[in-house]
């Protein structure tokens, strides 16, 4: 029996950290505020989105971390679910994550750097005259899958050349967010009288009049999937267990250090973009994002400008950061038999799971194309003979917040039951060593289980997301299909 091939252990501490923070910051941070802001009116209660969300990947991060020090293996959420929760709960993961979750990231992260450098193309080319296209509509799915090809081949180049990559992008952006922070107050500083002046008038309304109706909690819980679109990546150290230098040590520094500074960062910015940006408007900005707004009113058009090119930046980032994660979960399935052997195949050269990337590219690309076709068409209804399946997404929706959407149902149900998985090791582990331990434990984890179910339900019963949510959990019945009928008879 030939050895099972195995990964090197070259990332240190700030590689890891980067991964963390490269990976979640890319294009919510400067799309999503519109979103909340249209689901909330209220700033104060708009912002507290973004604390939640922030508190949520804390609570996670506490626990997960416990988890991925157990198990500190290429696959990350898939080892711990098939540990836990055996063979097919693993393979459930991988289905999903591969299928919806990570691919549908990819492409939607690829969407966003191509709309932000379609905003740039349009300042430069065609100013002043608003939304008028530089590209059209399918042309720029064509650069979008072209993105995701040219960072695959980066990726396959090398695990260090792929980190390194994302801690020079990281620092970027990490840069850049400080500098939309403190944007408000350096331009009251140096102008006298702004066009745009940056007011806390525009903090008001704060909170509601009175308790929020059923209806109400509904949208807080709509936002608040926005908001966890936007935080999603902080789990990503897990598959890169097995490449990271002593991960008992290294792995919840990672985690933690990286949560807390994105809730830092995300809570800043969003302030900043409220004292400068009044909430109707940022309803209204459909066609652009808010960062590009808010550089926009605060430093003119060459403000837009460098807004979009740091967009470009940050999600260049994130979407490398996905590449050079994802294929390790394809590469982990394939050693345990629940995927096709090949994708254990390394780079003879490279030494890095070349195949499993190739695969994830395509993949993405073909969901670029696939949602750009239910954007653009409408599917009739599918009879199930006491009811009719609607799967077609609401009117004006963009490819964005549809991949966003669809995406994070997968993470919200299966992520949540990798956090949940410490309990099952606590039962059935008890003496295992254990060099970090969830501070809390095990009120901590209960708490993000019990709010992440509560979002998972909200996604059913809200008509924004209610089409993906369907198309989800279609998914994952043939998922369960798939493994009955070829694999539930394999063994390790």
């Amino acid at each position: 029996m030939q050895p099972q091939p195995s990964l090197a252990r070259v990332l240190g501490p700030w590689m890891a950290a980067a991964v963390v923070v490269g990976t979640v910051i890319g294009s919510g941070v400067f799309k999503k505020a519109r979103n909340v802001a249209e689901n909330v009116p209220e700033t104060g209660l708009a912002l507290s989105v973004w604390v939640l969300g922030g508190v949520l990947a804390l609570l996670g991060a506490l626990a997960l971390a416990e988890v991925a020090v157990l198990y500190p293996r290429a696959g990350g959420n898939y080892v711990f679910l098939r540990e836990g929760y055996g063979r097919m709960a693993g393979f459930l993961w991988g289905w999903v994550e591969f299928g919806i979750i990570r691919s549908a990231s990819i492409a939607a992260l690829a969407t966003m750097f191509t709309e932000s450098v379609h905003d740039v193309l349009k300042q430069m080319l065609r100013p002043g005259e608003g939304a008028a296209e530089v590209l059209a509509f399918w042309p720029r799915q064509a650069l979008t899958c072209l993105v995701i090809l040219v960072l695959a081949g980066v990726n396959a180049r090398g695990t260090r050349l792929g980190a390194g990559l994302q801690v020079v992008v990281t620092s970027v952006k990490v840069g850049s967010l400080l500098a939309l922070i403190v944007l408000p107050f350096a331009v009251l500083a140096a102008v006298s009288e702004p066009q745009y002046p940056p007011t806390g008038a525009h903090l008001s309304p704060a909170w509601p009049a009175g308790w929020l109706s059923a209806e109400r909690w509904g949208l807080y819980g709509a936002a608040l999937v926005g908001v966890l679109w936007a935080y999603h990546g902080w789990m990503n150290v897990g598959p890169l267990g097995e490449e990271i230098k002593d991960p008992g040590r290294n792995i919840p520094r990672a985690f933690l250090g990286g949560v807390l500074l994105l809730i830092l960062l995300y809570c800043g910015v969003n302030l900043a973009y409220y004292l400068v940006i009044p909430r109707a408007r940022m309803v209204e900005l459909k066609d652009t994002t808010v960062a590009t707004e808010f550089c926009l009113r605060l430093l003119g058009p060459a403000g837009a400008v460098a807004a979009s090119a740091a967009v470009m930046t940050s999600v260049f980032g994130s979407l490398n950061g996905n590449l050079l994660v994802g294929p390790r979960l394809l590469y982990a399935m394939g050693r345990d038999g629940l995927a096709p052997g090949w994708l254990t195949r390394l780079h003879p050269r490279y030494a890095t799971p070349a195949a499993a990337t190739g695969v994830y590219a395509l993949w993405s690309c073909l969901l670029v194309v696939g949602v750009g076709l239910l954007v653009q068409h409408r599917l009739p209804a599918v009879p199930l003979g006491f009811a009719e399946l609607d799967l077609n997404l609401p009117q004006g929706k963009a490819p964005f917040d549809v991949v966003t959407d669809f995406a994070m149902f997968g993470a919200v149900a299966f992520e949540t039951l990798a956090v949940a998985s410490i309990f099952v090791f606590r039962w059935r582990l008890p003496a295992a060593d254990r060099p970090y331990r969830c501070p809390g434990y095990p009120v901590v984890p209960a708490l993000y289980v019990f709010i992440m179910a509560a979002v998972l339900a909200n996604m059913f019963a809200t008509a924004e997301q209610r089409a993906e949510a369907r198309i989800g959990a279609l998914f994952i019945a043939c998922g369960v299909g798939v493994y009955g009928i070829f694999l539930r008879r394999t063994t390790r």
